[in-house]
């Protein structure tokens, strides 16, 4: 039998994106559960030690996809924001990005706001949350210099807000809404986010 080495070769061009590829695409169809090092090895035609060297475990590689979904969610609100607008057309920009990306990315989205993280990953991931939720937090906080909005805790205006988007976000991973369900009343929810349930 050929050595493992000859069969899969170490040297894979870029072995940590082409895992991290596979590992997502494995998230996606099968679920967290299903995602090992060593069958992302098989899968990615390596030896079963070359993911060692980018990902010392399971769970840095969890946090590693994690990241991923941070930057790519931050990328998103990053392009739908236009600074110039009201606050109800940007929010409402904004929620539609986040509830576009959490309808494509469900299992991502579920990884990204998991509470076990590698200690060693807590500043990126502090970053990351900082480049999405906190994105939000800053929106409102500029809200309330221009006296668009309520002046309280932009916190916990965002929580308030998130709790909403991630509830429609929930409904929609969970099939109680279609997408485009979901994204067709992003408008109503800022609406009555904004003004509130009574009538005027």
């Amino acid at each position: 039998m050929a050595p493992m080495s000859r069969s899969r070769p170490y040297h894979h061009g870029d072995l940590r994106a082409a895992l991290l590829e596979s590992a997502e695409r494995t998230l996606r169809e099968k679920g967290v559960a299903s995602l090992s090092l060593r069958e992302l090895a098989r899968e990615t035609g390596v030896s079963h030690a070359a993911p060692g060297r980018h990902f010392k475990d399971k769970q840095a590689l969890l946090d590693a996809l994690a990241l991923t979904g941070y930057d790519r969610l931050a990328r998103a609100l990053e392009g739908a924001d236009d600074p110039a607008l009201p606050l109800q057309p940007r929010l409402t920009a904004l929620a539609r990005a986040y509830l576009a990306f959490a309808a494509g990315n469900a299992e991502l989205l579920a990884l990204m706001y998991a509470r076990k993280h590698e200690p060693g990953a807590a500043e990126q991931m502090a970053a990351g949350v900082d480049r999405t939720v906190g994105f939000f937090e800053r929106v409102i906080a500029d809200a309330q210099r221009r006296g668009e909005i309520v002046e309280a805790d932009p916190e916990r205006l965002t929580l308030f807000t998130g709790a909403a988007l991630h509830g429609i976000a929930g409904f929609t991973a969970g099939g109680m809404l279609e997408p485009a369900e979901a994204l067709g009343m992003t408008d109503d929810l800022v609406h009555h986010l904004l003004h509130g349930l009574r009538p005027r």
